[in-house]
């Protein structure tokens, strides 16, 4: 499914990880394939060539979640670890934190998990509690506040944490990033007992006065919502990765099944009943990929407005893309669409979650509504 809009080295990289997607496959083993990955300089492709990255941007990075995600074998922590948390660090971070983070981040040595969503913000970030005060003693940061569904915790050497500041000037909280060690005093986790059949785990945070050092907050304490956007529209375009890989896995054994599986000696992919709607999931997987690759290119030239606008999109259209395509999937099977052999019932809760996370849907069509229609906010 490569395409001539790409340019030879992506079209080679995407063979490439194709072929170490398929040598791992629905059944791999999440470490292994993660440090072959990393060996390979897959998983840092979008960062710094100064630090040990492949010096490309979220459309390199978005091939090789795409493509692992088409083999069976997505790699959930690629849209945390190098997307959020190495993008943050690369665009705002300070030499020493490039230079601890980026190249372990790009060879896979080191992981970083991001933590944003709480119990009672939802959607909405500038509800968020948890706070970081400075001991005026000793200049350290002081976090205290709760998180909800972040990923991968507990193989996470860090986790990048939202939290807020208090203005000096005006006295009003704005958002904060900080990276909180995973064996901090007082960073507490519990795993969420999830129906999802995934490797990355699901936790609650507690940040009991987590004492920090004053080299732990990224970037400028004055910078606020600008450099949390700068970790969020790559987190939906990588979200759009996941689910559009996904959705051709679904839709790869579908297609093979319709292929071979014979009912009064025709195969059933013959019949239109069969066919149209595996036709139709591949057409919506495909325009979702094409505002995936307008939102990773729009990223990449640093238009981070228009990116946004792309992002939401193209996450939201990838979502429903891949919800399609693996209900259809299951659909063509029939009951062994549902067996464990064939591996396409597990996938049903697994796509669900690209049109939750990291954003609902309605909040999407709430931004497209506000931000580029012009229309009245209802909140």
């Amino acid at each position: 499914m490569t395409t001539h809009i790409e340019s030879e080295e992506q079209k080679a990289l995407r063979d490439a990880v194709a072929a170490l997607g398929r040598r791992h496959g629905p059944d791999h083993n999440r470490e292994h394939l993660w440090a072959e990955a990393g060996k390979l300089g897959y998983l840092g492709v979008n960062l710094p060539e100064a630090y040990g990255g492949g010096g490309g941007g979220i459309t390199e990075l978005s091939i090789v979640l795409e493509e692992l995600g088409a083999a069976g074998s997505p790699l959930l922590m690629l849209v945390v670890s190098p997307a959020i948390c190495g993008t943050v660090i690369a665009r705002f971070g300070t030499d020493a934190q490039k230079q601890h983070w980026l190249p372990a981040l790009a060879d896979g040595t080191k992981t970083m998990a991001f933590g944003i969503t709480e119990p009672d913000a939802g959607s909405n970030s500038h509800r968020i509690t948890t706070t970081a005060r400075r001991d005026p003693a000793s200049g350290d940061w002081l976090l205290t506040g709760r998180k909800v569904f972040v990923s991968g915790v507990d193989i996470a050497d860090a986790t990048l944490i939202v939290g807020r500041t208090e203005d000096a000037r005006t006295g009003s909280l704005q958002p904060c990033l900080f990276i909180v060690p995973r064996d901090a005093d007082g960073f507490q986790r519990r795993r969420i007992d999830m129906e999802l059949h995934a490797a990355e785990k699901q936790f609650e945070l507690v940040l009991d006065d987590v004492r920090l050092p004053a080299d732990a907050l990224v970037g400028d304490e004055d910078a606020g919502l600008l450099q949390l956007f700068a970790g969020l529209n790559p987190e939906r375009i990588m979200t759009a990765a996941f689910a559009i890989g996904m959705g051709r896995h679904a839709l790869g054994k579908a297609i093979e099944y319709a292929r071979d599986r014979t009912v009064w000696k025709t195969p059933i992919g013959a019949h239109q009943a069969i066919a149209h709607p595996l036709a139709q999931a591949h057409i919506e997987l495909e325009l979702a990929r094409l505002m995936m690759r307008k939102a990773a290119h729009l990223y990449d030239a640093g238009d981070d407005m228009g990116a946004g606008e792309a992002a939401n999109m193209a996450k939201y259209a990838a979502a429903e893309a891949c919800v399609k395509a693996v209900d259809q999937a299951v659909h063509t099977l029939g009951g062994n669409g549902l067996t464990r052999e064939f591996g396409l019932a597990r996938l049903i809760t697994a796509a669900r979650v690209a049109r939750i996370a990291p954003v609902s849907r309605e909040m999407i069509l709430n931004y497209v509504s506000h931000q580029t229609l012009g229309l009245p906010k209802s909140y």
